[in-house]
């Protein structure tokens, strides 16, 4: 190993670069996302410091974060005796400060078309980070401008492409119409200048410098599955959990369907030989996608294994993200010398899945064929049955905890965004509600803006504008009675009360009536405006607004609001469903929420006081929480439970209290082990169907999925629903179908699916929040 950063790095963390001959490419594992930005911007300096006028590329997107910050923080505090220290300990010659003038760039790849002025383009993200950001010579970058690509003189991409997809069949089929002469003209320009591109980068030597991330399904670039190991910059259609994934910053999977992608090759990034290329991840939710990349010879189904190509690819991870790579968890588990409880129990549980047996059917040649299992067998001394034996009943004795839930209780159910209860942990609270002893408050902490679509709010404009003009629902007789007034907070739950008549009745207009109700109020309430005139005035300008901008742009602060608004109309119909009025609903929209790639850490002044007021109001015996495992995305969950744990931890403070309990729970993007997890609520088919009809039904601009999972095609009920049904698949496969089929409770009979949490004292919450955050500063 010839990078002395690698070598500081490598020995802070214990463990061998490679695992031969699990892995084919080295890994070096850090604890945190940040301490992951440092070691790769620590690299990235050190290489310029011998490569001043090197050939680099770099990635976009969130991940990159700490990577950028850290080299800002370096270059800016380089002469700084504290930092010249740090320097020497990262590895690098404080003596020779890199020069990052010299440097050339290429652009990886970019969404194809895409205006390269608009904020979402690659374009502009490696312009304003690297280009500005860094210091570098723009006349020496080699970059991905759509609008200078292949558009003829007179035309723009407006012109040439419109609202509509690129049809990439337009290569080999003949075109109709003068547009899709056009249009084909086109693309066979953009393919010969990717042609060029290509030439370009060869030329320069090839990239020196590789930097990226990983895809869901392990892309890197727009190498999406399948790619040839041999491919070059092209124009190229991805696949859809690519195309998921990049909703969020396209403006919803409406638009990012309607995309292509230029994309430099596998054979671009490793066409010099001497070339560092390294891929960052961190988080759980890359841990597959991960092992996959490092643990299997070069194949096409794992576009990452290209990189085995180069003497000097690596992998920098988190430890979330190094998961499941297998060698460096059995010599984890062989080197602590001790497992326990919850590590046994997840051994034995996953040699049990992976063989298809109950786990006291398990036999010492079931585990020694595994490599956890012979770790264990190497470490407990019992006998085999009765490791199982134990194994299974604590898994009977989560079910059964799940099913007598504590009645006679106050409950505050938090979440980051509107959905996240839904869709997290839904059934709990309908079993704690149908027992009328408790109380229960219902806390959304954020706006929840950034999910609700610039084509959804047209539509909603569009039907307001008609409603004032047609004088619809009579809105202008209960403006004058004031049910519109921003005094008249008990008419609120009033619009709620309509909608629900019209789900009930099943009739849209009454719906239709109930939302233009709320968002009539929602339009006084932002604008200050109360005659009609003014308000159709301002639904004119919305319109014009939604009509005119580019999707994914980040919104002025007042259609934040109204997107928010939205989100918060939402909540207030689910929760109206089950007779919770708003007395009992709380929108806070803490203020670390801006809409911003990078957004800023919580606050105790802007963030931790609502809480702290709300728990003060609330007095709750029961405080529930998004917990995820790593800081690493999604990023406002992580926030969220910091402020959280701040606010509660002040609240016992100052009460004294030491009987609250504290309920952990994931959604769609997380889920527990069921060694993780320490309650099993069960799920009827009754319950999945109350899911799914009242998501549907209240949560309308979350219908369509336009910002879903790369996992599931569909809305987020639906992959809600196929995570609970696999985990009763799993406990049945463990404990066996007879102990559901045969229990003596018609709850347990009736059982479908599972929904998994975790219940915590409030010391245990703050022990793993406190990990986190100390993860997440690199303390």
């Amino acid at each position: 190993m010839s990078s002395t950063v690698e070598k500081r790095f490598l020995e802070k963390s214990g463990q061998q670069l490679r695992y031969t001959p699990d892995e084919r490419i080295g890994a070096i594992v850090v604890e945190s996302f940040p301490e992951l930005g440092t070691l790769t911007a620590a690299r990235f300096l050190e290489w310029v410091q011998t490569n001043p006028e090197g050939l680099v590329a770099l990635p976009t997107g969130k991940t990159p974060e700490h990577f950028i910050k850290e080299t800002h923080r370096l270059l800016a505090d380089w002469d700084k005796p504290d930092t010249r220290k740090e320097l020497d300990t990262l590895g690098l010659d404080a003596a020779v400060k890199p020069r990052m003038e010299g440097l050339r760039f290429v652009q990886i790849d970019e969404f194809y078309p895409v205006n390269p002025r608009h904020q979402n383009s690659f374009y502009y993200y490696v312009q304003k980070y690297y280009v500005e950001g860094f210091g570098l010579d723009p006349q020496r970058g080699l970059f991905i401008r759509c609008d200078e690509i292949g558009i003829p003189d007179g035309h723009s991409l407006e012109s040439v492409w419109g609202d509509g997809g690129v049809d990439l069949a337009l290569r080999y089929r003949l075109a109709r119409g003068a547009r899709e002469h056009l249009q084909q003209r086109v693309i066979r320009a953009v393919d010969q200048w990717c042609v060029e591109y290509e030439d370009r980068i060869r030329e320069l030597g090839g990239i020196g410098f590789f930097l990226g991330g990983i895809g869901p399904d392990g892309h890197i670039g727009f190498n999406v599955r399948g790619s040839d190991m041999h491919s070059t910059t092209r124009l190229t259609e991805v696949n859809y959990e690519t195309k998921a994934a990049a909703a969020g910053d396209l403006g919803g999977i409406e638009v990012a369907e309607e995309r292509q992608v230029i994309t430099v090759g596998l054979a671009t990034i490793t066409h010099n030989p001497k070339a560092v290329a390294i891929v960052m991840a961190a988080g759980e939710a890359k841990a597959a996608v991960i092992a996959d990349a490092i643990e299997h010879d070069r194949d096409v189904s794992y576009p990452a294994t290209a990189l085995t190509a180069l003497k000097q690819s690596r992998f920098y991870l988190t430890q979330g993200a190094a998961k499941r790579l297998t060698a460096r968890g059995v010599a984890r588990v062989v080197g602590a010398g001790a497992l326990s409880d919850q590590e046994v129990d997840r051994i034995v549980i996953d040699v049990a899945l992976a063989a298809g047996k109950r786990i006291v059917d398990l036999t010492k040649a079931d585990l020694a064929a595994d490599p956890y299992g012979k770790a264990l067998l190497s470490i407990r001394t019992e006998p085999v049955d009765q490791i199982a034996s134990s194994v299974a009943e604590r898994l009977r004795d989560r079910v059964e905890a799940g099913r007598s839930l504590p009645a006679a209780a106050s409950y505050l159910h938090t979440e980051p965004h509107h959905d996240d209860i839904m869709l997290g942990y839904m059934p709990f609270v309908v079993r704690t509600i149908r027992d009328h002893s408790s109380s229960h408050h219902f806390a959304t902490l954020t706006s929840g803006f950034t999910s609700v679509t610039n084509a959804y709010m047209l539509r909603l404009c569009q039907e307001m504008r008609r409603t004032i003009d047609e004088d619809r629902f009579d809105f202008s007789h209960l403006l004058a009675e004031g049910y519109f007034s921003p005094d008249a907070e008990n008419f609120k739950d009033h619009d709620v009360l309509r909608y629900l008549d019209g789900i009930a009745a099943e009739d849209e207009e009454l719906k239709l009536e109930g939302t233009m109700r709320r968002l009539l109020r929602n339009l006084i309430l932002v604008f200050d405006e109360l005659e009609p005139r003014d308000l159709r005035e301002r639904v004119e300008e919305l319109i014009n607004y939604f009509e005119t901008q580019y999707p994914g742009k980040k919104d002025l602060p007042h259609i934040q609001t109204l997107k928010g608004m939205v989100r918060e109309w939402e909540s207030a119909c689910l929760w109206g469903y089950f007779g919770w009025d708003s007395r009992s609903v709380e929108d806070l929209r803490l203020g670390f929420y801006t809409g911003d790639i990078f957004t800023p850490e919580p606050q105790v002044r802007r963030d931790v006081a609502p809480v702290l007021d709300l728990l003060r109001k609330v007095n709750p015996d029961y405080v529930t929480v998004a917990f995820d495992p790593e800081a690493s995305g999604p990023d406002t969950h992580y926030k969220v439970m910091q402020a959280i744990a701040e606010a509660l931890r002040l609240y016992q403070e100052e009460t004294g209290r030491e009987d609250i309990t504290v309920l952990g729970y994931r959604n769609v993007w997380y889920r527990f082990h069921p060694a993780e997890a320490t309650l099993f609520v069960p799920v009827s088919l009754n319950m999945l169907t109350l899911q799914h009809y009242s998501f549907m039904n209240t949560y309308i601009s979350q219908r369509d999925a336009s910002f879903p999972s790369y996992e599931h095609q569909g809305p987020f009920c639906e992959l809600s629903q196929r995570i609970q049904v696999n985990q009763y698949q799993m406990l049945s496969t463990c404990l066996g179908r007879e102990y559901f089929y045969e229990h003596d409770s018609a709850l347990i009979r009736a059982t479908r699916g599972f929904v998994f949490a975790c219940v915590m004292t409030p010391e245990e919450f703050y022990s793993h929040s406190r990990e986190l955050r100390r993860k997440a500063e690199n303390a």
